[in-house]
């Protein structure tokens, strides 16, 4: 009797809390010594300029995409060839914009590691291999770009390492993206092959600075960091835009419940960590390679540190006035480039163990003292969740969990007050992606 009752504990904690030791593992074996290696060889190719030498070993990035290709094979190799690793290259025009000054080919690594239940579901997690100084068309002069953002392909590499030790339900593709500097060519290139591909790629965590504690304010925070997201994709249809004025959504869009889903995994199994969602595609007027993956339809967003330095960023190597300049080793702080590589590999191997989000979610209630939900079945699933908050909350902040159905009325709870979405859960305990309604039930 009290091993079953052991048993159901573990079961419901599963379901409620969504907690899971394998989780705490990969925690735990995230290395901020294999970090700072990786980011000090990156840093240590001088630059990687997207224009910059191609056939050089030690100079350029050239060398640089060798090295992380030759990195991600090692990693296949101690997981018995695990990692489908290749180049995935476009050629890029002179003057396709005013920072493309010659012809160049604009090359990403990619390593996909294939889920055993849903091969076709994929989750993305991506570092940028290129840098630049204040020109942005200097590609001879150093450009170490050891934060900017050697520590997103120095985690990228990390996160590969260890979840190649695991066997997922869904596909998880690590990736470093080229060309961001000049204009997201890397993450335009990608996007369109995952199109050709038919990959249905459940969302893209972009890693853009994650190595930097002291803002240039003076600020130095340790646990906090930013999660942007935008609101609604850009390639929603003009019917689509109508009915949010009426029924709502303007801040549920697919990006944004991705940023929720990461906000929620890492307060459960991070709770040290304090993640930041900010309601904007990127920081003001700037951009990130999450932003490609957006335009073609794609859930995505973008990780990055809380407090920005702006003086070692985009910036010629030099002293002024006793500020010293440029995007070095010495300003990185590793134990912070190891947290959020931690935050990164719990969402991935999250969201690969789950089974897929439902699908043509519709909800009823107008008018009457409930709220009606309905979605299709989905496959692999042991139960659901349907949540709902306050309009005004970033979070979902209440659920109740059913099974065997597929439809639900919630008694009580009166339609116009609240936001409400539904998830899946596997037998395993792991939940997808929050499903926002996108029809109404009469």
């Amino acid at each position: 009797m009290k091993k079953l009752t052991l048993l159901l504990f573990f079961s419901f904690n599963l379901v409620v809390g969504q907690t899971d030791t394998k989780i705490y593992d990969i925690i735990e074996a995230i290395s901020a010594d294999n970090i700072k290696t990786n980011i000090t060889t990156l840093a240590n190719f001088g630059t990687r300029h997207t224009l910059s030498d191609t056939i050089s070993n030690t100079r350029g990035i050239g060398a640089a995409r060798r090295w992380i290709k030759s990195e991600f094979t090692t990693i296949s190799s101690n997981c018995n060839n695990c990692l489908n690793v290749f180049y995935q290259k476009d050629l890029v025009k002179k003057n396709a914009n005013k920072r493309i000054t010659k012809d160049v080919w604009v090359v990403n690594i990619v390593a996909v590691q294939k889920g055993t239940k849903y091969p076709n579901n994929y989750i993305i997690m991506s570092g940028d291999i290129d840098s630049r100084i204040t020109d942005p068309n200097n590609y001879t002069d150093d450009a170490p770009g050891a934060n900017d953002n050697a520590s997103g392909m120095a985690g990228t590499i990390e996160a590969a390492r260890v979840l190649s030790k695991y066997k997922f339900e869904n596909s998880i593709i690590y990736v470093g993206l080229s060309g961001e500097e000049q204009g997201l060519f890397g993450g335009k290139g990608l996007a369109k092959y995952a199109k050709e591909k038919g990959w249905n790629i459940v969302g893209v965590m972009n890693n853009d600075m994650i190595g930097n504690i002291k803002g240039v304010d003076g600020v130095i925070d340790n646990r906090t960091f930013r999660i942007f997201s935008e609101p609604v994709p850009p390639t929603e249809t003009e019917q689509q835009r109508k009915a949010r004025r009426f029924y709502g959504g303007e801040v549920d869009g697919i990006s944004r419940q991705l940023a929720r889903y990461i906000y929620k995994t890492t307060k459960i199994y991070m709770p040290e960590m304090n993640p930041k969602m900010i309601y904007r595609l990127d920081r003001f007027g700037r951009g990130g390679h999450h932003r490609p993956f957006n335009d073609a339809g794609f859930a995505g967003i973008r990780i990055m540190e809380a407090h920005e330095n702006y003086t070692q960023q985009h910036q010629d190597i030099r002293t002024e006035n006793g500020i010293e300049y440029g995007d070095k080793l010495k300003f990185v702080n590793f134990d912070y480039t190891k947290k959020l590589t931690a935050v990164n590999a719990i969402n991935l191997a999250s969201i690969a163990s789950a089974p897929p989000s439902p699908q043509n979610v519709g909800i009823g209630g107008i008018v009457e003292a409930s709220a009606k939900l309905k979605w299709d079945k989905v496959e692999g699933a042991k139960g659901y969740k349907i949540y709902w908050r306050e309009t005004t909350s970033p979070t979902w902040d209440h659920f109740k969990y059913i099974e065997n159905l597929t439809e639900f009325t919630l008694d009580g709870i009166v339609l116009d007050n609240y936001f409400f979405g539904v998830s899946a859960v596997g037998e395993n305990g792991y939940e997808s992606i929050v499903c926002f309604p996108s029809k109404i039930i009469r």
